[in-house]
């Protein structure tokens, strides 16, 4: 089965907008473009749900269904309880609720394992734990290679352990991370795995119960919807940690952690993504009547054979050219579609600037990864150069970005 390309680029709005119509997006790591479901639901609930949600009138209660209706089908995708799923404003406010209610709950001297592979998002936040008495102990990379290893982790574990964070896949390495090996591994010190998905699930949802993760974080806004942070907490450790609310609502699962409240407009077109998970699932296997879950597995392998197919040329050009260095693995099934590198003619902001003027766009910095990049040799302030590629990228948008480095390294 191969991915239609066409059938999925119809449903992005952004490819026929007049100042889009020509250009390559690889930045999709910093967000994706929305898929017209999740825009038309924004729109019909802005212009007909507006109003405060859950009240008695039929607005309010249909403004509240759709919500329900959005947290209950994105759960039945990630394979966990609507209990289990909680929204936010983003990903790294959710870390930051989580990290203060945690802090409440542990005594000085327990201890919690952070890595330097991951977005800082899911390092700072427990490691301002600190000030607090708790032990902060680093699961470093390997130097060379960037690549995490159990055997370090193994070392570090011990029964002060009380939580262990690290991520699904390097937002700058693209490495994915054998998750269900270290949740394992994580249990039988018998702590808590906090698992960082956001740059993973631009490219697929995951099983989240076959992870075996505690907690599981992503991004919606990098999952084609809305400008979103989803939490997956299991509800033991929900019913265990300080509420993060109001103290009227510790009662309520939903809200012990989300104090803030997103916007329900944004909750509401959650549906629209499922919506579209369920559009390509149905076009490319012709039913929609299996499980969410195992629909949107399907979905995931689809996406991602597609994504390997796509990576596979600029790992080579990029690995093979005398000027370029790739940051990260070659080979495109160990790893998702974002590719990191150097120059060795420009800075990276300046090879960015010179592939925009070929309508290519490509993002430069260090993506909020500093201590990956200072742990690799590199200057987190300079940073490098990402092109990430989701799905609807193509073989001809690939073609597109090798020839345009190919010219810009032959002026």
């Amino acid at each position: 089965m191969q991915l239609d390309s066409e059938f999925v680029r119809s449903h992005f709005p952004a490819f026929k907008q007049s100042n889009l119509i020509g250009w390559a997006h690889f930045e999709n790591a910093g967000g994706s473009f929305t898929c017209s479901p999740v825009i038309d639901a924004l729109n019909s609930y802005y212009l007909t749900h507006k109003v405060q949600p859950y009240h008695a009138f039929p607005a309010a209660l249909e403004a509240g269904e759709l919500m329900d209706s959005a947290k209950s089908r994105l759960a039945e995708m990630l394979n966990v309880s609507s209990s289990e799923l909680h929204f936010g404003p983003s990903t790294s406010q959710n870390t930051y609720n989580l990290s203060q209610a945690f802090g409440e709950t542990f005594q000085a001297g327990d201890e919690i394992i952070v890595t330097n592979q991951d977005h800082e998002a899911n390092i700072g936040t427990w490691r301002k734990l600190e000030s607090r008495g708790l032990v902060i102990k680093q699961w470093s990379i390997d130097a060379e290679t960037g690549e995490l290893n159990l055997p370090d982790l193994a070392a570090l574990l011990n029964d002060k352990t009380k939580v262990v964070a690290f991520t699904h896949c390097s937002n700058i390495l693209g490495s994915t991370n054998p998750v269900r090996e270290i949740t394992d591994l994580i249990h039988t010190a018998g702590a808590i795995a906090v698992v960082d998905g956001v740059s993973y699930c631009g490219h697929g949802l995951p099983d989240v119960k076959t992870l075996g993760a505690d907690i599981y974080l992503l991004s919606l806004y990098k999952v084609y919807g809305p400008h979103l942070g989803a939490m997956v907490l299991s509800d033991d450790l929900n019913e265990h940690l300080t509420y993060q609310g109001h103290y009227f609502n510790s009662d309520k699962s939903g809200y012990r952690f989300t104090p803030a409240g997103p916007d329900h407009a944004q909750i509401a077109a959650v549906n629209g993504m499922v919506d579209y998970i369920d559009a390509v699932y149905g076009h490319h296997f012709g039913t929609t009547n299996d499980a969410p879950s195992a629909r949107s597995n399907e979905v995931l392998k689809l996406f991602q054979q597609h994504e390997q197919t796509l990576i596979q040329p600029i790992l080579d050009f990029i690995d093979l050219h005398d000027q370029l260095q790739l940051i990260g693995q070659i080979d495109a099934t160990k790893r998702a579609p974002t590719v990191s590198f150097r120059s060795k003619k420009y800075d990276p902001l300046s090879l960015t600037k010179a592939l925009a003027n070929e309508k290519i766009m490509v993002g430069s910095g260090h993506f909020y990864s500093y201590r990956l990049l200072e742990s690799l040799g590199l200057n987190p302030d300079e940073g490098v150069c990402r092109a990430s590629l989701v799905h609807y990228n193509t073989n001809e948008e690939v073609s597109r970005l090798i020839n345009a480095l190919e010219k810009l390294h032959k002026l």
